[in-house]
């Protein structure tokens, strides 16, 4: 049992190469193999809880391990309680496959076909409720390692990142499971072929345009100011940050060939609207208007009844509009229940905020209609859909300075691939440190500036109309098809059982 714990916990750990910066796909579909062929060799619950629990921990802390940079380089925790808390929220992600694993071998039947649909809605729904669960963290949900040039790319517009994860599972196990030398060969070419058309499909898939383009193209500049998070903060440097975003879109807007849309990050201005100094966002404005465009950039706003909000604000010609944050970060942006202690270990600025509305209109600039998502807001494709079909393009600002250098930067921008792709919208991305990025509908970076590197993005960007299967339909296709197939299983079970 301790070696299959041993090579689960290598299996999952191996998964991360999947994912950016690395981007070797097909590794997942190996890595998945190996959990689905060890839970086939468990005789007990208990081992099946084990073994993916294993599998799980060693994926996550090789993949989001980047968390202890904010907890101890930028949040002031000891480096013992950082990583002792890092190991404990990688322990709880991993109770999720942790859970497929004790319940694939409950349910699980004697032929391949059966075991790896077993399989595979139980990947899909476990993914979805760690998505959902105390919040929600779907952060290397396996479907992500699959943008271009996977061919289950193409699956994404039609069964977003859950539905194809749980394809993505169904296929690995389907491999693993199946006896290649010993089984009949009508159940061999069985399985050859449903890994061979769903491919395919995957594949055609890639070539179908589920929308169509609206609207002129709009010059957008996208700024990556790079601001260092340990002195962005500090009061002695404000000024520094006040003067340096000031002379961007001063720059920008004077240009000979102004944008028409000038983004700045998430909380470039590290303050409240109401404590900037007299006159600085007319400033602002003025030039954005003068110039004929529009000015986007990340503040915290503070409304009548003195509530916090993580903010975005345009200013310029088109009239004042403002978006706020919906989906917080636990421990970085509000405080869960219980968890007080917390903040008397860490130390993080602006960490009491307030969710913004579910009904937020895109804001209407350039002749397109913008739907605004904060950081890992982007993570949430049921809720990113929730401003589709009126919206024509997407942009997300963020700041991952508080991650270094490290895989959340590149990850965060295949995530925003996946989401390009479930809505058939670019996904404009506008960052502190990176990745600054144009994203195609079809999941494409045709443009993105290095990252650490202050620079302004400049682009031309076609919106577009019109929806996916995705965005009509949300995750609920993929999850029915998942309770469904977890019901027949049961079903089964029970029969069995009685004879």
């Amino acid at each position: 049992m301790r070696t299959r714990l041993v090579f689960a916990l290598l299996a999952g750990a191996a998964s991360v190469l999947a994912f950016e910066p690395f981007g070797w796909f097909p590794l997942m579909f190996a890595s998945l193999a190996v959990l689905a062929g060890l839970l086939a060799r468990a005789g007990r619950t208990r081992d099946g809880f084990l073994i993916g629990f294993a599998w799980g921990w060693g994926a996550f802390i090789a993949g989001v391990s980047w968390l202890y940079v904010a907890l101890e380089r930028y949040g002031g925790m000891p480096a013992p309680l950082a990583g002792l808390a890092i190991a404990l929220f990688c322990a709880y992600l991993a109770l999720y496959p942790a859970l497929v694993g004790a319940l694939f071998v409950r349910l699980r039947g004697p032929a391949a076909l059966s075991a790896a649909a077993v399989f595979g809605a139980l990947w899909l729904l476990a993914e979805w409720l760690r998505g959902v669960a105390l919040t929600g963290f779907p952060w290397l949900a396996v479907a992500y390692s699959q943008t271009p040039p996977s061919p289950l790319a193409g699956w994404l517009p039609v069964l977003g990142i859950y539905g194809v994860g749980g394809l993505l599972a169904f296929l690995s196990a389907l491999a693993a499971l199946t006896d290649w030398r010993k089984a009949a060969r009508w159940q061999r070419l069985g399985a050859l072929a449903v890994v061979v058309v769903l491919l395919a499909a995957g594949a055609g898939l890639r070539g179908q345009a589920w929308t169509t383009a609206a609207g002129q193209p709009v010059a957008i500049a996208l700024a990556q100011t790079n601001f260092d998070q340990s002195l962005k903060w500090d009061a002695e440097r404000f000024t520094d940050v006040l003067r340096d975003n000031f002379a961007l879109v001063r720059d920008e807007f004077t240009r000979p060939d102004p944008p028409a849309i000038l983004v700045l990050p998430e909380t470039t201005l590290p303050t409240l609207l109401d404590l900037l100094p007299e006159g600085y966002l007319e400033a602002l404005a003025g030039f954005a208007a003068g110039a004929g465009g529009d000015l986007v950039l990340g503040a915290f706003r503070r409304d009548e009844a003195g509530r916090i909000y993580n903010a975005a604000l345009s200013l310029g010609s088109a009239p004042v509009q403002h978006y706020a944050k919906q989906h917080l970060v636990p421990f970085g942006e509000y405080s869960p229940p219980l968890f007080g202690w917390f903040y008397r270990l860490a130390s993080i600025p602006m960490s009491d905020q307030t969710r913004g509305a579910s009904d937020q209109p895109p804001m209407a600039l350039g002749g397109q209609r913008i739907a605004l998502n904060i950081c890992y807001e982007d993570l949430f494709g049921a809720e990113i859909i929730r401003t589709l079909p009126q919206a024509t393009l997407m942009l997300n600002i963020s700041n991952l300075a508080w991650y270094g250098d490290s895989f959340a930067q590149p990850q965060h921008l295949q995530i925003a691939r996946a989401r390009a792709l479930e809505t058939g919208r670019p996904m404009l991305r506008s960052t502190n440190t990176g990745m600054t990025a144009l994203v195609q509908p079809d999941g494409r970076v045709t443009d993105v500036l290095p990252a650490f590197e202050r620079g302004v993005l400049r682009v031309s960007v076609q919106g577009y109309e019109g929806t996916t299967p995705y965005v009509r339909f949300g995750n609920a296709p993929a999850l029915l098809a998942g309770v469904l197939l977890l019901a027949l299983a049961m079903l089964r079970r029970a029969g069995s059982l009685r004879r």
